[in-house]
């Protein structure tokens, strides 16, 4: 892949977003990290290959419209266009009964995982239908979560349900300005956020059992074919997950 493409990673300081962004930019990508922790996103930037494409860190908070729309100037301003959007920023509730969440919570989760999302697709296609070649990618971090649920999540599967709303409208939207939009759905990255996993979580059943991960190596080469792909192809829906975990008949 040329170095003439750029890429803007949302959550880029760390886990699924850090992996993807040093894929992308080791592939030759030029990549714009994005994330509210300028530090953790100067750590991505220091893991960079030498010989792969620059790098541009943008502290951001992706909830708030203003922080996006300057991100984007800056993407714009120092590269000229964005070819590949991974939309990845995201958080989750505490793990408590849906009854006793605060609105604060439901909201902040609502506010990164789905607002944030609208705010970086509308920017991205905003700037993808103007620039010449016209066009480009919008790639979502979905989860299997989305429709196999775990207990106590009601705002972080509720969100990440409606992202597969926006990946399908963003797909219609944009088919005649040569944008697409693809969705990653994981299953157990090995991450920090999923230590806990080794543990034990809690199941269905109220159990608690340790779940088996996979290496983000392959979230991040998934993220990567995606990106690669020609704009006359699309790869809409795809799910990476651990073998072993519960997932198909979860509970």
């Amino acid at each position: 892949m040329s170095s003439n493409k750029i890429a803007l990673v949302t959550g880029a300081g760390s886990g699924i977003g850090r992996a993807a962004a040093l894929a992308l930019q080791a592939a030759g990508y030029a990549v714009v990290l994005a994330g509210r922790r300028a530090a953790e996103l100067d750590a991505t930037a220091a893991l960079a290959t030498p010989t792969g494409g620059p790098t541009l860190a943008v502290p951001t908070d992706v909830g708030q419209p203003d922080s996006v729309k300057a991100l984007f100037a800056r993407t714009k301003e120092t590269f000229g266009r964005l070819d590949v959007l991974f939309n990845n920023a995201g958080i989750g509730a505490p793990g408590v009964p849906m009854d006793e969440l605060t609105f604060e919570q439901w909201s902040n989760v609502v506010a990164v995982n789905l607002t944030g999302s609208f705010l970086c697709a509308q920017e991205a296609m905003r700037m993808m239908k103007h620039q010449t070649p016209q066009g480009g990618r919008i790639i979502n971090n979905g989860s299997i979560s989305a429709t196999t649920p775990r207990p106590n999540s009601a705002p972080y599967t509720a969100t990440k349900h409606a992202i597969t709303g926006l990946t399908k409208s963003i797909c219609l939207d944009g088919r005649a300005f040569d944008i697409t939009c693809s969705q990653i759905d994981i299953g157990n990255a090995a991450t920090d956020l999923t230590k806990r996993m080794a543990a034990g979580i809690i199941q269905a059943d109220g159990s608690l059992k340790p779940e088996p991960r996979m290496d983000l190596k392959h979230v991040a080469d998934a993220v990567l074919y995606m990106a690669n792909l020609p704009l006359e192809a699309n790869v809409m829906f795809m799910t990476v997950m651990a073998t072993k975990m519960p997932f198909a008949g979860r509970g």
